[in-house]
Formats: C-alpha cells, structure tokens, sequence
C-alpha cells in the first residue's frame, strides 16, 4: 500500500468519524474546536488535560476534543512548534533566527521530558505561547465552522438518499 493511499484511507476514517457522530453537528464542531484550539495553545502532552474538561464545560463532543487536538503530534509538532516560535517571536519584534527555534525544540523532542523544556529560554518560551495563541485565535473559528459544514452536508445528503430511496 502506497503512503498516498495509506493517508487518503486515515482522512476517510477521520472523516466518518466526524460526521457519523450522534449530536447535533453544532456539538460535534464546538468539540473539534476545543481540540484545535488545545492542539495550537498548549504544549503536546498537556493538551488533553484541558480540553476534555473543557469539552464537559462548553458541551462539546469529546471525541472531537480529544482528536482536534491532534493538529499537533509526533509528526507535525517538527514543523509546528518551530513556526509558532518563529511567528511569536515576530509578534514579540525579536527575530528568532528559525534554525535556532528548531534546534531548542528538537532536544525537547529528543528526550520528551519537562526538564528539557523548561531548560527552553524564556524568549523562547514566550513566543511559543504567542505564536500559538494566533494559531489558535485562526484555527478554531476555521475548524468550528469547517466541521459544521462537514457535518450538515454529510446529513443532507444521506436525508436526500434515504428519501431518493422511498
């Protein structure tokens, strides 16, 4: 099986399982909202610590919550993470060269612990939050209203089937 074909089968799953949850497609948004909103904000570990709770809090779906927060994970936090930092640090009028920004977060991948990251330096730390409080002030309107629409239309379409059938 083809790398294409392998990640064109995971967006099909992903997608089935949003639109085939059983909510209100409001619920199922605001769900995948918190997720991404999470995903951008906090840093990878800590983000399902704050998003199903909250999830419980705004009533949203929590599988939503718990996926959403997927934007970053063992893949994409190499591209992420350092982009964030580089647009925070920007947003902060500092110029964090990127290749420094990307080798400060790959020891904190490297060895996946707290000390590491809190051995970051605060600039750099500050810019993350900065950076991924815009990531997040971006994407989860976007998410919110994109599964929304996924989700309505997905409906719409299987009503006009089912009503194609009789």
């Amino acid at each position: 099986m083809s790398v294409r074909h392998w990640i064109r089968r995971k967006l099909f799953w992903l997608y089935m399982k949003i639109v085939r949850e059983k909510a209100a497609p409001e619920y199922i948004a605001r769900g995948w909202a918190i997720g991404m909103f999470y995903g951008c904000l906090i840093p990878f570990g800590l983000q399902l610590i704050c998003s199903i709770p909250t999830a419980f809090l705004l009533k949203g779906s929590k599988i939503g919550a718990t996926l959403g927060t997927l934007i970053t994970n063992q893949v994409t936090i190499f591209f992420i993470y350092p982009a964030q930092c580089y647009i925070g640090g920007k947003l902060m009028g500092e110029a964090l060269p990127f290749h420094d920004v990307e080798l400060a977060f790959g020891d904190v991948i490297e060895k996946q612990d707290f000390r590491a990251l809190f051995n970051l330096s605060g600039d750099l730390v500050i810019s993350f939050f900065l950076g991924g409080i815009l990531f997040a002030l971006v994407m989860t309107p976007l998410t919110y209203f994109l599964i929304l629409k996924l989700v309505r239309s997905y409906r719409a379409l299987r009503l006009k089937r089912k009503k194609n059938r009789l």
